[in-house]
């Protein structure tokens, strides 16, 4: 159970990454240019996923030992969706490796951090017995 519950969280963040996407296309990168847009936007969607890791631990009923593991997961989720997007819609190997690269403001490693790493934060925030 704790696995589905994973993934439906999981789905959450990622409709909060796809509307950030919407968001950083039609509104920071015109207003703010692509540096500060892509930052700006990084930080927004690490937030969100810290807020929505906080939100979500009650119902994932997880102990504190399972959350380094959910955040693999995440990450795992994350990466596999980002690289079949990419490889679908036909984006060359070197253009898919550069998004993962500290490049014109782009944060995107971070981001993955942080999704790696937000449900053990947010145990930790919440006082998540170790069990």
């Amino acid at each position: 159970m704790l696995a589905l519950k994973t993934v439906a969280v999981w789905s959450a963040i990622l409709v909060c990454a796809v509307a950030n996407g919407a968001l950083r296309e039609a509104v920071l990168i015109p207003h703010l240019g692509k540096a500060a847009g892509l930052v700006l936007s990084g930080l927004l969607l690490s937030g969100l996923i810290l807020v929505v890791a906080y939100a979500a631990l009650p119902w994932l009923r997880a102990r504190r030992r399972q959350l380094p593991g959910i955040g693999l997961a995440w990450l795992a989720l994350t990466l596999g969706f980002e690289l079949s997007f990419d490889l679908l819609r036909g984006t060359p190997w070197p253009a898919i490796l550069e998004s993962y690269t500290f490049k014109d403001g782009n944060i995107w490693p971070v981001v993955l951090l942080v999704t790696a790493t937000a449900p053990y934060i947010a145990g930790r925030l919440r006082g998540t017995p170790q069990g």
